[in-house]
């Protein structure tokens, strides 16, 4: 049964309205990548460095628990991180939170005060400097720009250059929104952050090439229709698929969200607003972008064929 029926939205009427949007957030996220390496930001462990202390109990912990006598004794700050054994726990502190021993032995005080009945030892301690948080933030942002380059090659292949060019400048656009997003929220910066944008890349360019294909269809049997009309007519008669497609990947993450756990939760939010922001920018940002490479009128030489 179609419940939606057949639609005739004008998506590219309000381009230029919506560009202004997309480029307000676009310049959030920009700040937020020179926020990074200048510590103006929520950074993790992974990139600003810090204490990592790994302790074994002898009985299972409750993690919310444990978050919470953390939370009550001034670690609120501290990133928990389970293992495969219910009793053994990994910690991990900023460096502004003290050195290695009197952290150590604070972590040691609360837990001996907040579970008297789960004797532990501390089984490892280590410390990551700021000069390997500092690779951490290269070697992520080199992550992000390697893997436009590939969507880049892969749709300038797959299509043509013209193409290949506005689906990475989508996906640039996606990836800075939720950058722009998280660092508004003040949420923290990690290597499970940066997994979300890779994620969403490889999201947004799905959805993107979908859209890209009918164009291109459509370019082949509607030799004669301008360009404007013919690129809404191919966002419509895609737009069912796309929407069932992203209802369908919200439902999950929805849940993830809400059910998955302190330790994902961003990751979770990350993606959520990702996948909506994917969405968007497959219509109102790729789409838009085809008119503005030999102007309105002009109408692209045929795609080749893959």
């Amino acid at each position: 049964m179609d419940i939606w029926g057949e639609t005739k939205i004008d998506f590219l009427g309000k381009r230029w309205i919506l560009f202004i949007i997309s480029g307000i957030f676009a310049i959030i996220g920009l700040i937020s990548i020179v926020a990074i390496p200048l510590g103006k930001a929520n950074l993790s462990t992974d990139f600003e460095g810090g204490i990592a202390i790994q302790f074994r109990f002898e009985k299972p912990l409750e993690i919310d628990k444990v978050r919470e006598i953390l939370a009550g004794s001034g670690f609120k700050d501290a990133n928990l991180q389970e293992f495969s054994e219910p009793n053994k726990l990994l910690v991990k502190l900023k460096r502004t939170e003290g050195n290695l021993g009197e952290t150590s032995r604070a972590l040691g005080d609360v837990f001996a005060k907040g579970l008297p009945d789960n004797p532990f030892a501390v089984d490892s301690t280590s410390e990551v400097g700021p000069a390997v948080g500092k690779k951490l933030q290269k070697d992520a942002l080199w992550a992000i720009l390697i893997s436009l380059i590939g969507i880049l090659i892969y749709v300038a292949w797959r299509f043509e250059f013209r193409f290949g060019v506005a689906a990475v400048i989508a996906t640039f656009h996606d990836v800075l929104f939720v950058m722009g997003f998280m660092w508004i929220l003040n949420k923290e910066f990690s290597l499970l952050i940066v997994t979300a944008l890779l994620t969403l890349a490889g999201y947004s360019l799905t959805d993107t090439v979908v859209v890209f294909d009918r164009i291109r269809e459509n370019l082949r049997k509607r030799t004669k229709e301008e360009l404007i009309p013919l690129i809404n007519r191919s966002i419509n008669e895609v737009l069912r698929r796309t929407i069932v497609t992203s209802l369908t990947t919200l439902l999950a993450l929805v849940a993830l969200f809400f059910f998955g756990g302190e330790v994902i939760h961003d990751f979770s939010l990350a993606l959520l607003v990702g996948v909506l922001v994917g969405t968007y920018s497959s219509i109102f940002i790729a789409s838009p972008i085809l008119l503005f490479w030999k102007g309105h009128k002009a109408r692209p030489a045929a795609a080749k064929t893959p």
